[in-house]
């Protein structure tokens, strides 16, 4: 015991009046150093002066009144395990009842949602049908259009570029159609110059 000083808890068991097999070499140990010796007189120092202090009971519902403001937090799994009880009922034939109308709510649940996505492939199939065919409607009715305005050559561009055709069609004609509004506003203001 000679290599090191003393721990604080070797200290607080010799303060403590301890006995014991290990507590002869601690006490062999303060007898031979100097320092250790120091620090367990300190140490009871401290202790005989907290002895000295008077001694205060709290008053009654102290510990209640302190638990009131502690906020204790409950795991979520406890908190859900503890609502499911709630449900529970306590006779056993309504436990029975209870499980049997979970089990045919959880069955009717699954068939609705089964029905659902049937129901919704169906809505999706058929959406993807009439789409395709108003798109070959609205194209077959444009080549008319396009073949009975402008020939026959403008109806086999329009086949063979399709919705670029479509597109280039649409520019051309807005251009068109922003020209003439552009020509007839200017004709209308020359006009009206001339009046006044």
């Amino acid at each position: 015991m000679q290599h090191r000083h003393l721990l604080t808890n070797e200290i607080d068991l010799l303060l403590d009046g301890e006995a014991g097999f290990g507590v002869a070499p601690l006490r062999s140990h303060v007898d031979a150093c100097d320092e250790c010796r120091q620090r367990l007189d300190e140490a009871q120092v401290v202790a005989d002066a907290l002895e000295r202090l008077p001694h205060f009971a709290p008053r009654t519902g102290f510990a209640d009144r302190v638990l009131t403001q502690v906020h204790i937090v409950e795991p979520w799994h406890v908190a859900a395990l503890d609502a499911a009880r709630r449900f529970v009922p306590e006779s056993r034939p309504l436990r029975g009842l209870a499980l049997a109308t979970a089990a045919v709510s959880s069955v009717a649940i699954s068939a609705s949602a089964v029905w659902i996505v049937l129901s919704a492939n169906l809505t999706v199939g058929s959406a993807t049908v009439i789409t395709g065919r108003v798109r070959n409607a609205l194209v077959g009715g444009a080549q008319q259009a396009l073949e009975s305005a402008f020939g026959t050559g403008a109806a086999d561009a329009l086949r063979a570029n399709g919705s670029i055709a479509v597109a280039a069609a649409g520019v051309a004609l807005l251009a068109a159609v922003g020209g003439a509004a552009f020509g007839f506003r200017a004709l209308a203001s020359a006009s009206r110059q001339r009046g006044s």
